[in-house]
């Protein structure tokens, strides 16, 4: 995706999705890319399912938008193509191969070496949703107003907060935020980190982000706005708030919305009830210690009973009997049937954060203060803005407030942030901007 902005909107079964791309205000380039591969057919659905990518690219203006392109462009083909195993092992082979097609090509070329980029991926399968990761893009989860994060950011303030086990917030602040761990590209191997699956249910929304998003809004202000929204222009205001409050750096949001679980080939059952292996199958599923004890109670029986100490035998059997159950408990727990491409075990630790974005208070006051502003914007500018009909979302705003109806207030100063940013768009002559929302 190397257009400055661009939107796409799909439908396959119970499925929706939305997304934007825009490069922002302060950049001359969108370095961001993202993807959809839709099942094609019942088939596909029930051996790979759903798609969705979205990826941040770094480096020079060439070598980070090469970089992103690249990671798009061969992790769905390369997922697509690996039906021979289930999905959680295919999504993590297929961002390998992509990051050995990245490596290659900055291997081979002064002007890319070093390139990366950031990647972000769901899966959504007959078992629930798949994520698989590697940057500081991230996938979150909206349901019933409770708004998780299902990724770790693989960043320096996230990596210091976890081995401190404290907060990004309390990372000192001259640690630099921007500094990411992991990435596709600068070298030939990458770990994968994979999350879940997720149960899924209808109404359930997903969001996969660049930073160029959440670096400028808040969890809980995003969530507000995807849970008030119809998907498309959630989409759409989440991209204009982010450009609203400076707009930094490219914004890519990508929103999946489960409308149907029965027209997904699910079955619509609570998530509690849906029963998932903890593990996969290892080849060594009997711990060693195990081993260790089953030997040495073989040994023990056998020298006693050949030495006549019969009495002492008996409890020698006894520890015998005792560690072939242990044994027997340990390798029959993690083998089997658990291999099949349809039980795929459960990953990760997510979620990594949970947010609460009912909207409310707080979410109305950051809006509300973002339409005022834009307000104090009319006569200082040469943009075509119809400025009545933003004060009337303005007054909409406040007589929803006062009535108690928050969401009905998200939705009118979503309206008024639309509004505006539309007509910057629309205006002759637009120009990356210095003017920044000031909500301090």
């Amino acid at each position: 995706m190397s257009s400055p902005s661009r939107k796409l909107e799909y439908t396959a079964g119970g499925l929706r999705c939305a997304a934007v791309s825009d490069v922002g205000m302060r950049r001359s380039s969108n370095q961001d890319s993202l993807a959809v591969l839709l099942a094609e057919g019942p088939a596909r659905w029930q051996s790979h399912g759903h798609l969705f990518m979205v990826a941040d690219g770094m480096g020079a203006h060439a070598a980070g938008e090469l970089a992103s392109k690249l990671a798009t462009d061969t992790v769905p083909h390369s997922y697509h193509k690996r039906t021979e195993i289930a999905p959680s092992q295919a999504i993590v082979e297929a961002v390998r191969e992509a990051n050995s097609v990245i490596y290659n090509k900055g291997s081979n070329s002064v002007d890319f070496q070093g390139m990366g980029t950031t990647c972000s991926c769901l899966v959504v399968l007959p078992q629930g949703a798949l994520a698989a990761h590697v940057g500081d893009s991230r996938v979150y989860r909206l349901r019933d107003y409770c708004f998780e994060q299902l990724t770790f950011d693989h960043s320096l303030v996230w990596e210091m907060a976890a081995a401190g086990h404290a907060t990004e917030d309390e990372i000192p602040a001259y640690v630099p935020k921007n500094v990411i761990t992991r990435s596709l590209g600068p070298h030939p191997t990458v770990a994968v980190d994979v999350e879940g699956p997720f149960a899924v249910k209808p109404g359930d929304r997903f969001l996969l982000c660049s930073d160029g998003l959440t670096g400028p809004l808040k969890p809980e202000l995003i969530g507000a706005v995807l849970s008030s929204l119809p998907l498309n222009d959630a989409a759409q205001t989440l991209i204009d708030l982010a450009n609203l409050l400076g707009g930094p750096d490219n914004i890519t949001t990508l929103l999946v919305e489960i409308a149907d679980t029965g027209k997904l080939g699910l079955e619509a059952a609570p998530e509690e009830v849906i029963e998932l292996p903890r593990r996969t199958a290892r080849n060594k599923s009997v711990h060693p210690a195990t081993w260790v004890a089953l030997v040495a109670c073989a040994f023990l029986t056998g020298g006693l009973l050949a030495t006549g100490h019969y009495a002492w035998s008996g409890f020698a059997v006894a520890g015998l009997l005792v560690a072939a159950g242990v044994a027997w408990t340990q390798h029959s727990g993690s083998s089997g049937s658990f291999t099949s491409s349809h039980y795929m075990g459960l990953h990760g630790r997510a979620p990594y954060r949970r947010y609460d974005c009912a909207p409310g208070a707080t979410s109305i006051s950051t809006l509300g203060d973002i339409v005022r502003q834009l307000e104090d914007l009319e006569g200082h500018s040469n943009w075509e803005v119809d400025w009545k009909s933003i004060q009337h979302d303005r007054e909409k705003a406040h007589e929803a407030v006062t009535h108690g109806n928050y969401q009905e207030a998200v939705i009118a100063y979503c309206g008024a942030v639309r509004r505006l940013m539309q007509a910057l768009r629309d205006s002759k002559n637009p120009k990356p901007s210095d003017s920044t929302v000031d909500l301090a």
